[in-house]
């Protein structure tokens, strides 16, 4: 394998790196699967098991494929959510099988069976983690963290965190998830936009006690390299179905909520979550139908034609980036809504990680009220946060 070290060190020192939109040519930021003459040392001899999908590249070649071609023993791979090398539409059943280009087995980790097992680890020396996160509570990357180093640490696998850039990873903020309300997409207690890298997330769960009995996995994270928390990152694969550019991703994190809603947010769109509407919404000159398409196939409000804002061109104009979560659009799509009654759905609570912040909406507060609700919480989680930082 040192041979084939040298030679693949050579060739990834050679790549153009992915585009920041922030940083000089000679300062392009390398995310931690990139490095592979730094963690290639760590596999060999080894059984290795990848948490891998569609983003798991390096350069424009797969992790698994690259590292096969170095002559690693990649055991299994396990799937999040939308799959490995395909996109799934959110919500669909992720299955077992194989890889069809290099026959090795997958394991899905979305549905049923969120954690592996003691079976699916057995054998296993290391679990490489490496998928492109957007920095969102509701992201369920991040529950996959969680469940594989909590597996991870009780079955006495090393687990190493190839790092990639955080998109939303200049600010943090929203309400800190009640864990009595745990769900695949609120985990822990963190705020809606929580600023991390995946491998400071990692870091957090592991230090914080986090884990189930507060277990502690043998975790190491190899680093991205010219990367900042003020690095504006383009990300260069999609990283969801429904995230088709950068837009969508500076959006998420204020337009999510209204999948707890009768509205729409452009799924079966060109722009999902980057518009929203729906049929009981006034006229405002703006509308849109959302249709079966790739990626969404039953759509809500399937057929039929949706009133509401358009944002489409946020980041053209300006309006994201931004380091705060916006819930003018929430709550103005609440008061345009004719029967308040049926404008939630049960699963906005699951969203929210429990019944306040819809029952404040229902009362009537404001955004700077509902913000001010949060800071406590944010101060609390911010002394936190700063203590596994890697990129200060």
């Amino acid at each position: 394998m040192k041979s084939k070290l040298l030679i693949l060190t050579s060739f990834f020192l050679t790549l153009s790196a992915v585009s920041c939109t922030n940083a000089a040519p000679e300062k392009k930021v390398i995310p931690g699967a990139w490095q592979i003459e730094t963690y290639l040392p760590l596999l060999e001899g080894k059984a290795v098991a990848i948490v891998a999908n569609q983003t798991s590249t390096v350069g424009k070649t797969h992790l698994v494929d690259t590292l096969l071609k170095s002559g690693v023993k990649i055991s299994a791979i396990f799937a999040p959510e939308h799959g490995f090398r395909d996109l799934a539409d959110a919500g669909d059943l992720i299955s077992d099988g194989k890889d069809p280009v290099t026959g090795l087995r997958i394991l899905s980790l979305y549905g049923s069976h969120q954690k592996p097992t003691s079976e699916d680890l057995n054998g296993i020396d290391i679990v490489l983690f490496d998928i492109q996160d957007v920095g969102v509570r509701f992201y369920t990357y991040i529950s996959t963290l969680h469940y594989v180093l909590e597996a991870c640490a009780e079955n006495g696998v090393k687990c190493v965190v190839l790092d990639r850039p955080n998109p939303n990873g200049f600010y943090f903020d929203g309400n800190i998830a009640d864990t009595s309300y745990r769900s695949f997409v609120g985990m822990d207690p963190v705020p809606v936009v929580h600023g991390m890298t995946p491998g400071e997330y990692a870091m957090m769960l592991n230090g914080e006690g986090w884990l189930k009995n507060k277990a502690v996995c043998d975790l190491e994270v190899i680093k991205c390299r010219n990367y900042d928390h003020n690095t504006l990152y383009e990300l260069p694969v999609r990283p969801s179905p429904n995230l088709p550019n950068q837009n969508s991703v500076y959006l998420y994190p204020s337009t999510c909520w209204f999948e707890g809603t009768n509205i729409s947010l452009g799924r079966g769109t060109p722009y999902p979550f980057q518009v929203f509407g729906s049929p009981q919404l006034p006229d405002n000159g703006f509308s849109f139908t959302p249709e079966s398409v790739p990626g969404a196939k039953n759509p809500p409000l399937l057929g039929q034609l949706c009133f509401g804002t358009d944002l489409s061109n946020a980041l053209a104009d300006n309006i994201v980036p931004s380091s705060a979560i916006n819930l003018e659009w929430l709550l103005s799509a609440y008061r345009d809504y004719p029967d308040k009654k049926t404008f939630f759905i049960p699963y906005f609570d699951v969203l929210a990680s429990g019944p306040v912040l819809r029952e404040q909406i229902q009362k009537g507060m404001t955004a700077e009220e509902i913000k001010a609700s949060w800071k406590e919480g944010l101060d609390k989680f911010g002394a936190i946060r700063a203590k596994y930082l890697l990129y200060k």
